[in-house]
């Protein structure tokens, strides 16, 4: 029997309540993680106690954003059947765990590689995930589409790319009156700064900055709250690798 004393620790600190349904959900999910990491690079993070506390504890670290949400819009995060695309979802994160914590989210998980589609869509059915899909896809081209361009509340990413570069892949997602909050580490400030005219192009303004530690740990993070005020130009995504190589 695994030790899940740090992790019950940690939800408490987030004042996160799972139902033991959810506990065992997040277990099966660690198991099919370790497993098909086996034979496909999915993370380089596999000890047991350091995937709880830095993949599914820093996912769950969103709802630090909640109250900054609640401040400038209707959504109350916890409670509503919003929408959030997770752009760049890799192994899962942080959409699985955000959907395991609070079922009432309706998720789409966004990768530009199959396998780990594929892997997606094994948990979704393992875990008896409903209201999620996996698509496999890249940001540029799905951000075209009608019935993805503008249609989430949230858009959500871990992704590492500077914040010009990530803006642009996520931004035209986002309704009107929406957000993108992406998951960010150190060198914020000149990352900010540089990313200002990028928000000014895609329509969308820098409105709260959440710092913090991982809860019981020095892992320092941030989540950047970004609202959207008008709908994206449609010339933007510009075409695949473009944003990374001229980012705005």
């Amino acid at each position: 029997m695994k030790d899940l004393s740090d992790f019950k620790n940690d939800l408490k600190e987030l004042h996160i309540d799972l139902s033991e349904q959810a506990i065992q959900q997040f277990l099966d999910y660690y198991e099919l993680l370790v497993e098909w990491n086996s034979f496909m690079n999915l993370t380089a993070i596999t000890d047991f106690n350091d995937v709880l506390k830095k993949h599914f504890i820093d996912s769950l670290s969103f709802v630090k954003a909640n109250d900054h949400i609640k401040k400038h819009s209707q959504y109350v995060f916890l409670n509503q059947k919003i929408s959030i695309i997770d752009i760049g979802t890799g192994a899962g994160f942080p959409g699985i765990p955000l959907k395991i914590a609070f079922p009432n989210l309706k998720v789409t998980l966004l990768d530009s590689l199959s396998k780990r589609v594929q892997f997606l869509n094994t948990v979704i059915e393992k875990l008896g995930l409903t209201d999620i899909v996996a698509v496999h896809g890249r940001a540029e081209d799905f951000a075209r589409n009608k019935d993805y361009r503008e249609q989430y509340d949230i858009a959500v990413s871990r992704a590492v790319a500077n914040m010009s570069t990530l803006s642009e892949y996520c931004i035209p997602f986002v309704k009107q009156s929406g957000f993108f909050i992406p998951f960010k580490s150190e060198k914020l400030p000149e990352e900010l700064s540089n990313a200002q005219h990028a928000m000014d192009v895609l329509g969308c303004h820098l409105i709260d900055q959440v710092e913090f530690d991982l809860p019981n740990s020095d892992l320092h993070r941030n989540l950047v709250i970004i609202q959207k005020e008008k709908l994206t130009p449609s010339k933007y995504p510009r075409k695949a690798g473009v944003p990374s190589k001229n980012p705005l």
